[in-house]
């Protein structure tokens, strides 16, 4: 069926991205990112609370104050990380977080401060790098417990066979010990990897929109350049003609 026909058609076309799923990069990419988001989301939520209670706890002898300013500036630094690892791994499409200023007028440090705590983009960064923890450990239970079992299922059969037929299977409410048994596992653990990685990839999208609603703001978007103006054909023949 030509691509074209495909497209029009949101059944075939949805079909056809379910079972190519395993065959793309983005679905590789995609499992990186939720891999990677359990131990970072910890160790972002370890720096933010611990950060936050020390800086607040000590802010009445003043010491405070330089930990409150570092925890800031960490988590800028890291909601810059995060949205760079957006980018290139889910394919978001983040926006700036920032204008872009001309590099000869730079701007007094009272009014970057202002400006600093002033932005939504600051406090929805903070608000990101708290949110990775908890769906970081959804995200890293997700992808452990369906690639497992579809790899069980799957190598279940050359297990068997390697053990020549000495091992027995046991799969709830049923014990498969024979081989046509055993390799009824190998399409189920197949269509089982076609399912998870498509809901890993859904996932994925989850966090590609959070980051692209926190990590970036649609103020500082370039706007996209204005398309040109095709000259206006003449109504009539007569008008085309020089008298």
């Amino acid at each position: 069926m030509e691509p074209l026909e495909r497209a029009s058609n949101p059944i075939l076309g949805g079909l056809a991205s379910f079972f190519a799923a395993p065959f793309r990069v983005r679905t590789y990419t995609n499992a990186l990112f939720l891999a990677l988001a359990f131990p970072l989301g910890l160790a972002y939520f370890i720096f933010l609370v611990v950060g936050f209670a020390l800086g607040l706890g000590l802010s009445i002898i003043w010491i405070g104050l330089p930990i409150l300013a570092l925890v800031f500036l960490g988590s800028w630094v890291l909601a810059a990380f995060e949205r760079q690892m957006a980018i290139l791994l889910l394919g978001a499409p983040i926006p700036p977080r920032a204008a872009a200023l001309p590099a000869q007028t730079p701007l007094p440090v009272f009014r970057r401060i202002g400006e600093f705590f002033g932005s939504p983009v600051t406090w929805k960064g903070i608000a990101y790098l708290i949110v990775k923890f908890p769906l970081g450990i959804v995200s890293f239970v997700s992808l452990v417990t369906l690639t497992a079992s579809s790899a069980a299922f799957i190598a279940a059969p050359f297990f068997w066979e390697w053990g020549q037929g000495d091992i027995d299977i046991d799969v709830p409410y049923f014990v498969l010990d024979s081989p046509l048994g055993v390799w009824m596992l190998l399409p189920f653990g197949i269509a089982f990897l076609l399912l998870g990685l498509n809901l890993l990839n859904g996932l994925a999208w989850i966090w590609r929109e959070l980051a692209t609603g926190l990590l970036g703001s649609e103020r500082f978007r370039p706007a996209a350049p204005a398309a040109p103006i095709a000259p206006s054909a003449p109504d009539d023949l007569d008008e085309a003609l020089p008298a």
